[in-house]
């Protein structure tokens, strides 16, 4: 095959990839699309680490185009730095399946394979995972998810997580890219491999892994539809807090939710009187409410991204934890903080608010709230939701757009959804603002970049699923297991 006929395929099937996650959900897809480069890297005189990172940077740039947006249009950063901005993180993320590729290439010494059912799942696997946790991490766009929730293999999530699902991928791509080096009795078994990992998978999704508790709750979920231009300036916020008091007056629910950030003022500056209105609005109704709002730390040193139960008169609140490094926290402030006087990025200086936080009790539930892109860590939501009935997500994601991010996004959330057991209640924005059910499916969805409250009725859920009791433990001692057999086979028969 000739040099630009190879790069193209490689760069095509990577820039595909956007199209096996959500909106367009085709899953099929992803398991075509990782072969591509697999299988290309396998001929000879290829260069297996250069492409499995131009196939990654490719499937990341298309995947996050959507940070050009937030960095140029929102935050008003020059076109050019924009551009290379966004590049970054793709350029960062390629390195993990590079490395994949290669090492499992490397590993295999020439038993594709090996290289291909063996050693390529368990470190393509391996390096999601370290992807979601290295450098405050960054699990968003995990092969994974393409699957969640039309495919067969989603019925993994409730056993494994997302890393088990991310695996099965991973293995399907290496039959794929196995078949045209293999004999009819090889073809058939690995047929009959996937048949019963796919099969599998369909059966699974069937089992309820948790029950039904208490009676069913009605909840309003607010989406302001604030433009992000807009969301700080001084002369909106009068305009925004009456519009989300109108939302409160005219609720009829048990539980409403307003969005992260959703009173563009810290708590302790809002006008005299906002607070006891609320709460006397809530009152009336019997109405619990939670509002996203930031808030100063105790020692009055720091501020936190806030979910505050405003009908509760201690006002407890639960605070996000996992911040997003650039948007939320500068790292490396001596070093890069001068780039922020060219954008327009309000309250980039979050603190952490920590990882104990339990549930808070709202209209007969315990909700264990979730800000933003919290949602992507699905280990760190299983300690809340063990004492959890509700899981509940805050978002903004007007920093992004009308564009797929929202989208992407709702995915996550149904993966927590299937991992937990437990439904999840979405309040955002600009979208998607959503009920998704404990088997992940959307019961309920607002229109995006419109101003309503959707609302839904819900029953909260308890017990455990297999996941919430192991973690990720299972799925990396099972990739480590054939990581260290499969090289020392290679090396043992070389």
């Amino acid at each position: 095959m000739r040099a630009p006929l190879y790069w193209t395929l490689v760069v095509a099937s990577g820039a595909a990839a956007l199209f096996a996650f959500a909106p367009y959900r085709l899953f099929w897809l992803m398991p075509l699309l990782l072969a591509v480069p697999l299988a290309l890297s396998a001929r000879e005189g290829a260069h297996p680490f250069l492409t499995g990172y131009l196939w990654g940077l490719a499937a990341y740039t298309a995947c996050f185009n959507w940070i050009y947006h937030s960095l140029h249009t929102v935050a008003g950063l020059p076109s050019l730095p924009a551009a290379a901005a966004t590049l970054l993180l793709p350029a960062y993320l390629a390195l993990f399946p590079a490395t994949a590729i290669a090492l499992s290439r490397r590993l295999a010494r020439g038993r594709l394979l090996l290289a291909h059912l063996v050693l390529f799942p368990a470190l393509w696997t391996l390096a999601e995972w370290l992807r979601s946790w290295f450098l405050t991490g960054f699990p968003w766009g995990a092969v994974g998810y393409s699957q969640i929730t039309e495919s067969p293999l989603a019925g993994y999530a409730a056993v494994g997580g997302i890393h088990a699902v991310t695996f099965l991928v991973a293995l399907s791509a290496g039959v794929l890219a196995q078949l045209p080096v293999s004999n009819m009795r090889g073809r058939f078994a690995m047929a009959a491999l996937v048949a019963a990992v796919w099969g599998g998978g369909a059966a699974l999704s069937g089992v309820s892994w948790t029950q039904p508790v208490g009676k069913p709750t009605r909840v309003a979920l607010a989406q302001g539809n604030i433009p992000q231009s807009l969301k700080w300036n001084p002369d909106i916020q009068q305009l925004t807090l009456e519009r989300y008091f109108r939302m409160i007056a005219t609720a009829r629910a048990d539980l409403l939710i307003l969005p992260e950030t959703a009173i563009p003022l810290f708590l302790d500056d809002l006008p005299s009187g906002v607070i006891t209105m609320i709460q006397r609005e809530a009152h009336a109704k019997k109405m619990a409410v939670a509002a996203g709002i930031p808030r100063r730390t105790d020692d009055g040193q720091g501020y936190l991204n806030a979910v505050v139960a405003f009908s509760d008169e201690r006002l407890p609140y639960y605070a996000k934890d996992h911040l997003v490094p650039f948007g939320e926290f500068i790292p490396l402030p001596s070093l890069i903080g001068w780039i922020y006087r060219y954008m327009n990025m309000p309250l980039s200086g979050f603190s952490r608010g920590g990882s104990a936080q339990a549930p808070l009790a709202l209209a007969g539930q315990q909700v264990a709230f979730n800000v933003c892109y919290e949602d992507s860590f699905g280990e760190e939501l299983i300690g809340p939701a063990r004492d959890a009935t509700l899981l509940a997500n805050v978002s903004n994601l007007a920093w992004f757009g009308d564009s797929v991010a929202m989208d992407q996004h709702l995915q996550l959330s149904q993966a927590r959804s299937l991992e937990t057991g437990r439904p999840m209640l979405r309040s955002t924005n600009t979208g998607m603002t959503a009920l998704i059910e404990a088997d992940g499916t959307v019961k309920a969805l607002a229109a995006p970049n419109t101003t309503q409250v959707l609302n839904v009725t819900v029953t909260g859920r308890s017990g455990l699923t297999p996941y919430m009791r192991t973690g990720n433990l299972p799925v990396l001692l099972l990739c480590a297991l054939l990581l260290v057999a499969g090289s020392l086979w290679a090396r043992r028969t070389r």
